[in-house]
């Protein structure tokens, strides 16, 4: 799940943050990935609309190790 749809969806970064159950700062130093833990959470305070995907995480940590960026 990217953070920024994540952000437009729930409106703003604080209620990105309230909905995953941190605190407000946590989503401001979030990467271009909601983090896995947090991921769910937000899928379910979206009934959906947001989705986890375990592939997008995958690739990610995949282009990590190889040095490549997305």
């Amino acid at each position: 799940m990217f953070k920024k749809d994540a952000v437009q969806y729930f409106g703003s970064k604080s209620k990105t943050a309230k909905a995953a159950g941190v605190a407000a700062s946590s989503v401001s130093v979030w990467g271009d990935l909601v983090p896995e833990k947090n991921a769910m959470r937000l899928q379910i305070a979206s009934n959906g609309a947001l989705q986890y995907d375990p592939e997008i995480y995958d690739k990610h940590a995949k282009a990590k190790r190889l040095g490549e960026s997305d």
